[in-house]
């Protein structure tokens, strides 16, 4: 049985996201748990034995959230439910409260409003290995052979704790010395959990805020809003004359901004003026940025220039926060906006990363301005296909023709350029991506590869 992909579990609601298979994954986590804080924290025992839960604001998070809590308690944790709230508070809370021995967050992240999924954290609040989830699926397959009757014991007990959403704020506010007086911001909160806190946040610090989609919305999470549809804030951010704009996704562990022009500053930019002000403060071990095989090579060869050492993994950001606890990297993090920086915080977290870019302009020089000293990226084309066959999206390079075409355009392209084929951990799509020094190159590549998938992979 495998249920969780790159990001927890995740899927569509009512058919592969039911509040059945909510119990029954919180019963199993629950066992699985039960067992690492005997074996792992025997000292913490008796003190850890919360569940902390957040959620979005998509409808069906209270259904599942709920679901979850049953079978947390059933399996005799005491569930702390903080409600809607940012993915990071419930990693920043589990990782600093020695009451809350692990996480779940209720979320589905950028997806639309009709998906959701479960995001797990272990007690120092990072996500679960894989090992652990491997445990956690293999107790639900065999509670699936077996009786679902649960033996007397102790339950847990379930409780309101929303509050403790102010000990996130505090940290967020903590985390940067600057006052932000004097800048206007714009942000689009995409109807989800950055609602709660980040106005407040850049208020309570001296901004002028002007915000788009902030109330939190379930039925219109994400859609044309936040971090994967860029347009309104870009519109307004021009319009109020703003200096800066940032966008939200679903959970609010990711960000993306644009300068005062509209220009898009995804995370590898993000990532290039943040390490770049860690490297002069002697706070980058190594010079290294962990970001992962999407990270445009003009990124990679600026911050080379500088003397840095750029390190890819797959992508996940998962995958990104083990290669910096293995190298002990302090900042690392996708183009898609998800950024960790590990002096502040123990997972990717869109108002950090937010918040001290906003910082860096006020102190060193305007957003655009430090965008035109940063590096000018390849053209870079990235287009999905979707493929609803699971099978195909996961057994695709046993497409002969597919793989011989990418050796082709991989040959032709050389040194100029790269390609990245993948199938997405999170939705029914495969994913093309090709990077050129012309944007007549990427075209032709990108278009020739897409073609080919369809015709191969995608069943009439």
């Amino acid at each position: 049985m495998k249920l969780f992909g790159t990001d927890g579990i995740r899927g569509h609601v009512g058919d592969f996201l039911t509040a059945t298979l909510a119990l029954e994954v919180g019963i199993s986590a629950g066992k699985i748990l039960k067992e690492r804080v005997e074996q792992d924290c025997a000292d913490r025992a008796d003190q850890a034995n919360a569940i902390a839960i957040g959620q979005d604001s998509r409808t069906s998070g209270d259904m599942l959230s709920t679901a979850i809590s049953a079978g947390l308690t059933a399996a005799g944790w005491d569930v702390w439910h903080i409600g809607l709230c940012p993915t990071p508070a419930v990693a920043y809370l589990t990782a600093n409260s020695p009451e809350i021995f692990g996480g779940v967050m209720i979320s589905a992240s950028h997806n639309p409003p009709e998906d959701n999924g479960i995001k797990f954290f272990g007690a120092n609040g990072t996500k679960l290995c894989s090992e652990t989830q491997q445990a956690i699926e293999a107790v639900l397959e065999a509670r699936g052979h077996a009786n679902l009757s649960q033996p007397s014991q102790d339950w847990g007990k379930y409780q309101e704790k929303s509050h403790l959403i102010d000990r996130y704020q505090e940290s967020l506010q903590t985390s940067i010395a600057t006052d932000l007086s004097g800048l206007k911001v714009v942000l689009d909160l995409a109807y989800g959990s950055a609602t709660l806190v980040s106005m407040q946040v850049f208020r309570n610090l001296g901004a002028e805020v002007i915000c788009l989609h902030q109330e939190p919305d379930g039925d219109r999470i994400n859609v044309n809003c936040g971090s994967t549809h860029l347009e309104p804030l870009r519109t307004a951010v021009k319009e109020h004359h703003a200096d800066m704009g940032f966008a939200f996704d679903g959970d609010a562990d990711r960000v993306l901004a644009v300068d005062r022009h509209g220009r898009i500053v995804d995370g590898d930019y993000i990532l290039y003026l943040w390490g770049q002000e860690l490297m002069e403060k002697n706070q980058l071990p190594n010079s290294e940025i962990v970001t992962t095989v999407m990270a445009n090579l003009g990124f990679e060869r600026a911050w080379q220039k500088l003397g840095g050492n750029l390190v890819r993994t797959a992508v996940g950001d998962q995958y990104v926060h083990a290669e910096m606890v293995r190298s002990g990297a302090m900042l690392g993090g996708e183009q898609s906006g998800h950024v960790l920086c590990r002096h502040y915080a123990v997972s990717g977290d869109g108002l950090l990363a937010a918040l001290h870019l906003a910082a860096l302009a006020k102190q060193k020089a305007p957003l655009d301005e430090l965008m035109d000293r940063s590096f000018h990226p390849f053209p870079q084309l990235l287009k999905n296909v979707r493929v609803e066959d699971r099978d195909q999206r996961r057994n695709w390079q046993s497409c002969d023709a597919l793989v011989q075409a990418i050796a082709l355009a991989e040959q032709d392209l050389g040194d100029r350029g790269r390609i990245l084929v993948r199938a997405s951990g999170t939705e029914p799509l495969m994913r093309v991506m090709v990077e050129a020094e012309t944007f007549d190159l990427a075209n032709h590549w990108t278009n020739s590869l897409v073609g080919l998938i369809e015709k191969q992979l995608v069943k009439a």
